[in-house]
Parts: C-alpha cells; structure tokens; sequence
C-alpha cells in the first residue's frame, strides 16, 4: 500500500498462471484447478446465521506471527512465517495450495515469492475472495529515530491483523461449513515498495490477477491494518467509485452486526492489493484504518492492537459468508 492513487483504474482480464506455480501437498491439483477455474454465481444461497467470531483466537494468530520477528521477503522469518502460515490453513482449509513466482522490489533485489490460497466449499459454484498481504515492511521509514528506519518492522497492525482475522475464519469455516464457496487468498511482497509511489506495491496480488485465468469470484475484500485498539473504518474512495455495491454489501453486513467501527464516510484513497483485483475484472473493496499513528514504524506492535477490533472486522466477514442473501 500505498500512497493516494491518482487516475481512473484500467479493467483487464488475466494471463493463464505460469509454470511456476506449485501445490503443496493436501493442495494436489484440485485446490489449482478451483482457484483458477470458471466460476458462476448461482443465486441460490439463503444464509440463516453465523456462528461466534472467536477474537481472542484472531488475537493469538496476531502475536504468533509477531513472535517470528520482522517478516520482509528474502529473510529467515519470511520463509518461516510461510511454512507456518500454509500449515495452519492445511489444518482447516478443504484445500491449500502455494503460488509461487519471482519479482523485484522498489530497489531491483530480485525474490522468490509466495501467494497462498485456501479454500472451502469447493464444490460450490458462487465464491467469494478475502484476501490479505503476509509480508512486513523491509523499512520503517517513518520512525521517530532517523538510525531504526533502515531496520524492517515487525507489522503487527501492517500485516499480522489481517492474516490474523483471516485465520481465525478459516478456523470456523473449518467447524461450521459455510454453503458459500470462499478462497481465503494471502498475498506476498504487499509492503516494500518505494515510498511516493505505486508500482512497486502489492506485487503479490498483481501477480495472482494477472493470473487467474477464468477464476471470478463474485466480488473480493481486502483486509489492511484492521487491529488497530482504536479502530475506525471509513469508506475508501477507491472501492466506493470502482464497486459501490461491494462497500454497501460490507457496510450493511457491518451495521447488522452491530460494529460501529466501519462508518459511512469517505476516507483515504489507498493503492492496496484490492488496485490489481479490480483493474482484473473482480469487484474489490478495501477494508482499513489508516489512522494508526505507528504505521512504518517500530512502534507497529501488538500491545497497539485489539482483540475486540479483529472481532469487529472478523464478524462482519462472517457475516457475509453465513448470511450472503442480506446484504
């Protein structure tokens, strides 16, 4: 993410994936060929409740993450983040598979890069994408102390709240199947870009767009920076002028389960991995509050988040996924 975006967004059809994509095992072929194949809404889902959103569960996945450190591309942590991040959705997801591809950051450093799709529900024909970046930022270049901007954060608001709450459906998924289909999608290399500007951000989710051949799922969310304790969600201009009826579909889901975090104003304009979705075909919204005074910082750690704010954005994405008829 990030910075304001500046032109009207261009609507592109993806590249079949290339060879470099792989499965680890549970995955096996069937888990690419849902996340890549056809899909049609069928209209023919009627919701009749949720279960509980466990947010101290949310909460726990937020620190574990943090424990591994700062987690850029190209570190130790980085590969020891993805290994656990895959094992834990083998663990509940009906299928798991890994994308993997190379890209370059802000400053040319080539990396090995991973994407990792969940999904449940695969025999269902409507699907719905949540999506969030698993990667920390490689500086913190907005650091009080100009000697620790050179270090990479360890993201706690900035890339573990996300996963987090993401993780935490995934486990409820896995205990109360859902009869919607949803493909929990967790991009790489979100974060390291060059500050000031917006091609080398969100490379992870550029990548999965550019490669989704007939996969179309019915529309996408994005959760960024969401475990924030005070947390406030406005509307982001760019999904409120590319899909409105995706921001009306989550406010809605919002005020029926009472969360009074995400409010009907107009926020910021973000460029986050919900830019390349739409620029794709998919009708995208952006869930964030980037009022949080620690992003790109050292200070961007759990004690600054919230299990209750993960509860807030968690129940609203289960609602959407048990009650998708209501919206």
């Amino acid at each position: 993410m990030r910075g304001l975006t500046t032109s009207a967004l261009a609507r592109r059809r993806g590249r079949a994936p290339g060879t470099g994509d792989t499965v680890r095992p549970r995955a096996r072929a069937v888990a690419i060929a849902l996340v890549l194949s056809c899909v049609v809404l069928s209209g023919t889902l009627v919701g009749c409740g949720r279960p509980d959103f466990d947010e101290n569960l949310a909460f726990e996945f937020l620190e574990r993450q943090c424990e591994f450190g700062p987690r850029p591309p190209g570190s130790q942590e980085h590969e020891e983040m993805r290994d656990w991040l895959v094992a834990e959705l083998q663990r509940r997801a009906d299928a798991v598979s890994v994308q993997e591809f190379t890209a370059a950051d802000s400053t040319g450093r080539q990396y090995e890069l991973t994407n990792v799709i969940a999904s449940f529900h695969m025999e269902a024909t409507e699907r719905v994408l949540f999506g969030a970046h698993w990667d920390t930022r490689p500086v913190a270049e907005k650091d009080p102390d100009p000697a620790a901007r050179a270090r990479p954060i360890v993201g706690a608001n900035d890339g573990a709240s996300g996963v987090a709450v993401l993780l935490a459906l995934a486990d409820m998924m896995s205990a109360d199947r859902p009869e919607l289909g949803v493909d929990l999608v967790f991009f790489d290399l979100e974060d390291a870009g060059k500050a000031g500007g917006f091609s080398s951000f969100c490379l992870g989710s550029a990548h999965f767009a550019a490669t989704m051949g007939g996969y179309a799922p019915s529309y996408a969310v994005v959760v960024d920076m969401i475990g924030d304790g005070d947390l406030s969600i406005p509307v982001e201009v760019n999904s409120a002028q590319a899909c409105p009826d995706v921001v009306n579909r989550v406010w809605s889901a919002a005020e029926r389960v009472g969360s009074g975090s995400f409010v009907r104003e107009t926020g910021p304009s973000m460029f986050d991995d919900h830019i390349p979705l739409i620029q794709a075909g998919v009708p995208a919204a952006l869930v964030i509050d980037f009022e949080y005074p620690f992003w790109h910082t050292h200070e961007d750690t759990p004690d600054k988040c919230s299990p209750q704010s993960l509860g807030e954005v968690g129940r609203v994405l289960a609602e959407l996924v048990y009650r998708p008829r209501r919206a």
